[in-house]
């Protein structure tokens, strides 16, 4: 099953489910949930990203199109195969 078909499955689920279960998933997930979701308080890290961005727009490194990172990773796709 694709993770598209999964992700989908899950939405339906949560949907319809219980209270109960609702609260037993957010559980197990709210420690991973409240980690991805709170990236932009991370003050070192939007500093960072900051810093990059920067050094982006100021042409000191290199930004690749989305095109570009596809073909980089299908090339190494086939090496590892």
């Amino acid at each position: 099953m694709k993770t598209a078909e999964i992700r989908d499955k899950l939405y339906d689920y949560i949907r319809i489910a219980d209270d109960k279960k609702i609260k037993a998933i957010y559980t197990m997930l709210e420690n991973e949930i409240n980690d991805e979701l709170a990236w932009w308080e991370d003050n070192d890290f939007v500093k960072k990203l900051d810093a990059e961005y920067k050094d982006w727009s100021n042409g000191k490194t290199k930004g690749y199109t989305i095109a570009e990172a596809n073909e980089s990773i299908s090339k190494l796709r086939v090496k590892k195969k």
